[in-house]
């Protein structure tokens, strides 16, 4: 066995070091995407720090989109790697979100308005259609994203303006990833298909302002990611080649 997960040491900042041997035990150990990494515990028996310095560096990556922690489950790897995306990437998408959920408010919540007033039987079977989708990719233990994609459109088909639709679709790529970083905040998943639910019994109970409302709801809460939250730096006080914290964890 490698000695990937020996105790860090070194003069840079401790969470780094941490994702440097995690993504060093990674390649050592051939880990590909699906694969589960060792346990909070025994990555910080291990490394030799704290369970919380563990945790800073399990948020870093999952923030970057490279790992998946499942609430109870582990954290699992989302690609062959632990390589990170270029930091003027990552900075990029960081920059770009606020603007993309502000877009997204803007017409989704005019979008469900009109859908409400405009929408055909045709309609509301492809809204509940998208939304059986999502029930059935969350029992299945994923994250309802195909689901949620197909709701979305279902409600801009629904609103019959062929502008807003135009709008929509230049903004897809950015939605999606906005979609892929809400729906993998703990707990997100149940909550965005209930609020999906309540736009649609907006919509089908032909109440415009009530669908508007709903939809707000729903995107000011896709506005809460990680993504948006810098993950804390040590103090800079203290030293970096130490771990003072107390593990504030319990069995």
């Amino acid at each position: 066995m490698g000695d990937a997960l020996r105790p860090v040491g070194g003069r840079t900042r401790l969470h780094e070091r941490v994702l440097d041997r995690l993504r060093a035990y990674a390649v050592e150990n051939g880990l590909r995407a699906g694969d589960r990494l060792p346990a909070e515990r025994e990555l910080a028996a291990r490394l030799g720090v704290s369970r919380a310095s563990v945790k800073q560096a399990v948020v870093v990556l999952e923030v970057r989109g490279l790992v998946e922690v499942r609430h109870g489950g582990g954290t699992y790897l989302r690609g062959d790697s632990l390589d990170a995306e270029p930091v003027e990437r990552f900075v990029e998408r960081r920059r770009r979100l606020p603007d993309v959920l502000d877009a997204r408010e803007a017409l989704e919540t005019k979008l469900a308005e009109l859908a409400a007033a405009r929408r055909t039987e045709d309609d509301l079977a492809a809204l509940r259609a998208a939304l059986d989708h999502m029930e059935r990719e969350i029992a299945g233990g994923g994250h309802g994203e195909e689901g949620d994609r197909r709701f979305h459109e279902a409600v801009t088909a629904a609103a019959g303006s062929a502008l807003l639709a135009e709008f929509m679709r230049s903004l897809a790529d950015q939605i999606a990833e906005s979609r892929h970083e809400s729906l993998r905040q703990p707990g997100r998943t149940g909550r965005s298909l209930a609020q999906h639910r309540a736009i649609l019994d907006a919509i089908e109970a032909g109440r415009p302002r009530a669908a508007s409302a709903a939809m707000r709801r729903h995107v000011r809460t896709v506005a809460k990611v990680r993504l948006l939250d810098r993950p804390p730096d040590p103090d800079p006080g203290r030293d970096p080649g130490r771990d003072p914290e107390p593990d504030p964890e319990r069995d």
